[in-house]
């Protein structure tokens, strides 16, 4: 029986994993370290820990916490690093934490994994798409492309994915990094522009957009995603040892066009769409090339963008009691590159 350790598995992706955990994994001990930020939330694991004969043990603690880490990752056998603070405009409002968060808090991880290494199966490090910055001449992004981080958020990181690894070529830990592209589903917090358009919508108000919404993203629906992370898990070690794979689809949408996708599936036109100031370190396009894990692994993503965001929809117009607490949060405060403050 097989113990995985969680860290971030309250929060959106790490939550979601852990759903597809306990469904796919049946005799493997989950254990969660999460700190419960305004971004974590308890309603989003499928049991209440503790409750389920010894299966499911929440640990609530920082993964800047290297004792309680270290306590952890020792009981494991593999290890999915999903902590971190994930929010580019929340980055440009309070950058500090992110770097505290998301590279300290990754050192630990990496070498409570190093101390263990010898029992620890596999590291998968959750990074992100944004630490390519905007894609080359529009074109596709492969892992080679080069990292040109626009926001204190992709800065960090770019930190934590570099720190991971060097710490596979000077430490030789079996660690993978995972760099997924725009992810969206269930549970997904207000403060991200998919769900912040649908609750709006539900809560008739209007869609705002940073800019023209000219901007463009690769959505990947987070179910594909955790089976992305399954394929890593169940490949050979020497497959994915080091190695750094995208998980995209390989389409990329603009926000006006997801704005205007939204409005439609509520009946409702342009109408409802109102335009602000564009966001300091907003990236212009993200195009994924996810030939590598195709090849190496066989994973393609399963879900189109029209079937996830209907999934999507559904899931927020029958959970309000889940997401409604997050109403106030869906707003951060930024200062823009001339020194004038708004509210994003």
């Amino acid at each position: 029986m097989k113990t995985f350790l969680i860290t971030g598995g309250a929060g959106f992706i790490g939550s979601n994993f852990l759903h597809y955990l306990f469904k796919h994994y049946p005799d493997a001990k989950i254990i969660v370290l999460d700190l419960l930020t305004y971004a974590g939330n308890v309603d989003n694991f499928p049991v209440r820990p503790n409750q389920t004969s010894g299966r499911f043990e929440f640990w609530y603690g920082s993964v800047t916490n290297s004792a309680l880490v270290e306590e952890l990752v020792a009981r494991s056998d593999i290890v999915v690093h999903f902590a971190a603070e994930t929010h580019v405009t929340r980055s440009i409002y309070d950058n500090r934490n992110f770097f505290e968060t998301d590279v300290i808090g990754t050192q630990t991880v990496a070498n409570a994994v190093l101390n263990h290494k010898k029992s620890i199966e596999r590291f998968i490090h959750i990074s992100t798409s944004e630490v390519y910055g905007t894609a080359e001449n529009g074109s596709f992004m492969d892992e080679n492309h080069p990292l040109n981080p626009a926001s204190p958020y992709a800065a960090a990181k770019v930190g934590a994915d570099r720190l991971v690894y060097s710490y596979v070529n000077t430490y030789d830990i079996p660690a993978t990094i995972v760099r997924p592209f725009n992810n969206y589903g269930a549970r997904q917090h207000l403060e991200k522009a998919i769900p912040r358009f649908i609750t709006a919508l539900l809560l008739d108000e209007k869609l705002t957009v940073h800019g023209q919404g000219e901007a463009s993203r690769d959505w990947i629906y987070v179910d594909d995603t955790c089976k992305g992370l399954d394929a890593i898990i169940k490949a050979p070690l020497e497959k994915v040892k080091g190695e750094v794979f995208n998980l995209g689809t390989g389409r990329s949408i603009s926000i006006k066009e997801i704005a205007l996708s939204v409005a439609h599936a509520f009946g409702v036109g342009e109408e409802k769409i109102i335009y602000n100031e564009d966001r300091p370190g907003q990236v212009d396009c993200h195009l994924a090339d996810t030939s590598k894990v195709e090849r190496i692994l066989g994973w393609k993503p399963e879900v189109v963008f029209e079937e996830g965001l209907s999934k999507t929809i559904e899931w927020y117009r029958n959970n309000k009691e889940m997401w409604e607490k997050q109403i106030w949060m869906r707003q951060v405060p930024i200062m823009l590159k001339d020194g004038k403050k708004v509210i994003h």
